[in-house]
């Protein structure tokens, strides 16, 4: 069973973060992710960027991720 904590390092060996957090049961997971990357992209982008980075492992390990992507600029804000 893929953990939160395989997660997070999946996104971040794929991608450049400043900030990843993930939660889940197993199989329906949510995560937090803040990236420069992200800058000037539509949230579609953004996600794309993550499935990028998760590669074929949305298709066979993780069922169901619900995201929240961020600039460092949108992260600091809050």
């Amino acid at each position: 069973m893929t953990t939160p904590e395989q997660i997070k390092q999946y996104i971040e060996a794929g991608m450049s973060c400043t900030h990843v957090e993930v939660s889940g049961d197993g199989h329906h997971f949510e995560a937090v992710i803040v990236s420069a990357a992200f800058s000037g992209k539509r949230k579609v982008q953004q996600h794309q960027l993550v499935y990028q980075a998760l590669g074929d492992r949305m298709r066979e390990e993780i069922h169901a991720l619900s995201m929240q992507t961020l600039t460092p600029e949108e992260w600091a804000a809050r």
